[in-house]
């Protein structure tokens, strides 16, 4: 069971890293699992949530600190030293394309993955008012496919790593709203 689930892992990878290699990707998903190309999102929504959430930014931004800390120590400290599983782009016999240089830690979960999707899901609730708010999701979402992409990640890594994200934001969140309802509303009410 487990050697079918690793040849059908491998054979996703393979398919994304190597077959649908085009240079479209190469300009776009390359950078996009960049942290520093997304400075300009960061600046904006430290921006909008100052300007629109009055008092209780505050909380959203500790509650972002803590979503970070759960999702990236859960992660890279937990799982990832307790599985040691070896990155697709350090096995000679996937013959991988390396798009970004390949880091000597594990491969699973994917970082990536987890802390954007932690991220995501809990903007995705707290912008919950707006249309907008997928595209919170289909950001972690691309992020992670680029994981794949750039030779650094399988794609079970992803998978798990969205999934653990998912649930420490839906987490996160639920503590964020009763927080606020605590602090704010009772304080009001």
């Amino acid at each position: 069971m487990i050697e079918t689930l690793v040849n059908i892992d491998e054979t996703i990878f393979q398919w994304i890293n190597s077959d649908l290699s085009n240079t479209v990707f190469d300009a776009i998903l390359v950078p996009f699992r960049h942290k520093m190309f997304w400075i300009p999102l960061y600046l904006f929504l430290i921006l909008f949530i100052s300007v629109n959430f009055n008092r209780e930014k505050w909380l959203i931004f500790a509650m972002i600190g803590l979503t970070v800390l759960i999702s990236d120590t859960s992660s890279s400290k937990i799982i990832k030293n307790n599985v040691e599983r070896i990155r697709p782009c350090h096995v000679v016999e996937l013959n991988p394309v390396s798009r970004v240089p390949c880091s000597q830690g594990y491969s699973f979960t994917s970082s990536h993955a987890t802390n954007h999707f932690a991220i995501g899901l809990f903007f995705f609730g707290l912008f919950s008012f707006t249309k907008w708010k997928w595209l919170f999701i289909a950001w972690a979402g691309i992020i992670a496919f680029s994981q794949v992409y750039v030779g650094v990640h399988y794609p079970f890594d992803v998978l798990a790593g969205g999934i653990l994200g998912i649930l420490i934001g839906i987490m996160t969140l639920r503590l964020y709203r009763f927080l606020n309802k605590k602090i704010f509303i009772t304080e009001n009410g």
